[in-house]
C-alpha cells in the first residue's frame, strides 16, 4: 500500500456578527479533503493529513525524513506555509528548506502530486507564488505569474486527451468542474485529460521518480458534488497515487 502524505486542505474561518448595536465573533475549522480521503481508502490506500496550520512547523524538512512516504501531494496551500519556519519567521534564524528536500526526493525516486485550488499553483492574487518555487522545476507543468484562477460557475467539460497512458481509462465520463488553475504542460510531460481547453491532468516522470499535477480541487467548491458522487471518482484518485507510487493500476 502506498504511503501518502496530504499537506493542506484545511482552514480556519474568523466571523465577525453585527446585530443592530452588538458585535460577537466565531471561529472554525474546516477541511476540504474528506472525500478524497474516503476515496483513497476505498481503493486500499490510507492517506495521511497535515493540517495548514501544522506545516510550517512538521512538514518533513529532510529526503530522510520524507522516505517515510511514497507520495506526497500539496493541495491548497501556499509557499510561504513551507519556507515561513517558526524558526526563520519568529526566531530570524537559518532552517531548512522543505521544498528544496522535495524536489531532491521526487528526483531520488518519489512521487509528487500538486491538485488546484485559490492556494495552490499560483492561486488566488498569485499568492499561492509556486512559480517561483523550487517545485517549479519537477511539476510536469509550467506556471502563470499572476492569479491563475478559471472561474466557470456554468460548468467546463473535462476531456481525455492522452490514449495511451495508464491513467487514461480513469478519465472517461467525468463530469463537469466549476474552476480550475490554469497551467500549461512542459514539453515531454503527458497530458491525459483537459478542462474547458488547459491541463486539467498531466504526468512526468522526474529522475528516478514521478510527478502529477491535477489542476483543480480534489473536493467542494470546484470539484462539485457530482463530481465527486462519480462512480469513476474513487478509482481515479486510487489510480494517480499508485502511479505516482510506481505501482500497476488496476
Amino acid at each position: 500500500m502506498p504511503r501518502v502524505l496530504l499537506a493542506g486542505e484545511s482552514w480556519v474561518v474568523h466571523e465577525t456578527h453585527q446585530k443592530g448595536f452588538d458585535i460577537f465573533t466565531s471561529t472554525t475549522f474546516d477541511t476540504g479533503a474528506d472525500a478524497f480521503i474516503k476515496a483513497a481508502a476505498s481503493q486500499g490506500i490510507e492517506v495521511e493529513q497535515m493540517y495548514g496550520h501544522d506545516v510550517p512547523a512538521r512538514f518533513p524538512r529532510t529526503v530522510e525524513a520524507l522516505s517515510a512516504y511514497d507520495v506526497v501531494i500539496i493541495s491548497d496551500i501556499g509557499y510561504n506555509s513551507f519556507v515561513l519556519t517558526p524558526e526563520t519567521w519568529g526566531k530570524g534564524e537559518r532552517s531548512a528548506n522543505s521544498l528544496k528536500a522535495l524536489v531532491e526526493w521526487t528526483n531520488a525516486g518519489g512521487g509528487l502530486m500538486m491538485a488546484g485550488g485559490y492556494l495552490s499553483f499560483q492561486g488566488i492574487n498569485a499568492v499561492a507564488n509556486f512559480a517561483r518555487s523550487p517545485l517549479a522545476d519537477v511539476l510536469p507543468v509550467t506556471m502563470l505569474t499572476c492569479d491563475d484562477r478559471i472561474e466557470a460557475p456554468e460548468g467546463a467539460e473535462v476531456s481525455v486527451a492522452q490514449t495511451d497512458h495508464p491513467l487514461t481509462g480513469l478519465v472517461h465520463g467525468a463530469p463537469h468542474l466549476l474552476g480550475y488553475n490554469e497551467v500549461h504542460a512542459k514539453e515531454g510531460a503527458d497530458v491525459i485529460a483537459t478542462v474547458g481547453q488547459d491541463v486539467l491532468l498531466a504526468t512526468q516522470s522526474v529522475g528516478r521518480g514521478r510527478s502529477l499535477a491535477w489542476s483543480t480541487d480534489i473536493g467542494p467548491h470546484w470539484c462539485p458534488q457530482p463530481f465527486l458522487d462519480w462512480d469513476g471518482f474513487a478509482p481515479l484518485v486510487g489510480g494517480m497515487l499508485r502511479w505516482l507510487a510506481g505501482e500497476e493500476i488496476r
